[in-house]
């Protein structure tokens, strides 16, 4: 804990940076959920008791899921690890609406850290939080307007494209040339542990299309899948109609 309050004041500026987005999150998801609601005449809190109850059980389950990484095979190993600690986050938006989903997503990437600590002074956290709520929040909110099985699969395809754009561009733009700065790299130090995986990434642009966008579009397509198949089951559980 200790070590982690240190790190905390050496990245300052950067903590700053992620507790921004995380805000700028939830005020996404409130204001469009609230939206939505209204215009649907749902009178329903957006937080109630039941909802609380999953958000923290599912914060737990995905914070398991976020230690369990897997490596990819066309993916730098030191950069890029496969997890689905997303999956419970588009569950429970999907049953509950947006606000449960991003709140699932900022629990869990708190209990890694608290539990973890951070090994890329928070760049792999705040990447982590950003890029997953740029897949839970559009498909949950695109359910929520109408839930049918069709509009599930519309949602989980536009979720999977979405992540797939803001992640290649923020680590383009962003989260690559930040983990070179703090760790004392350059992007060239980067590529070439791209190339190393996949000869024929010779740029930041090959890196971007080659590596990064497959990452995204594996991980959106496999939790995607997972949750088509099991969340006509588990919702009315998770509803306490069962």
């Amino acid at each position: 804990m200790n070590n982690l309050i240190s790190q905390i004041a050496q990245n300052a500026v950067f903590v700053l940076v992620f507790a921004g987005v995380i805000i700028l999150m939830f005020l996404i998801a409130y204001a469009v959920e609230k939206l939505i609601k209204k215009k649907n005449d749902d009178k329903e809190r957006i937080l109630t008791t039941r909802k609380v109850v999953v958000i923290g059980m599912f914060s737990a389950l995905s914070t398991v899921l976020m230690l369990l990484e897997f490596p990819v095979p066309f993916a730098p190993p030191g950069i890029y690890k496969l997890d689905f600690s997303e999956l419970p986050a588009l569950i429970g938006g999907f049953a509950f609406g947006p606000v449960t989903g991003i709140m699932i997503e900022f629990i869990k990437v708190l209990l890694k850290t608290v539990i973890k600590g951070t090994s890329t002074a928070f760049v792999g956290e705040l990447a982590n939080f950003f890029v997953g709520c740029s897949f839970v929040l559009p498909a949950t909110v695109i359910y929520l307007a109408k839930k049918s099985k069709v509009n599930a699969i519309i949602s989980c395809a536009v979720g999977t494209l979405v992540i797939t754009i803001v992640g290649s561009s923020f680590n383009a733009f962003y989260l690559l040339p930040t983990f070179a700065k703090m760790f004392g790299m350059d992007i060239d130090t980067i590529i070439a542990m791209g190339t190393a995986v996949n000869s024929h990434v010779t740029s930041l642009s090959d890196f971007i299309f080659l590596i990064v966008a497959p990452v995204n579009i594996l991980k959106g397509v496999m939790v995607s899948v997972v949750t088509l198949l099991i969340y006509k089951p588990l919702s009315p559980i998770l509803k306490g109609k069962h």
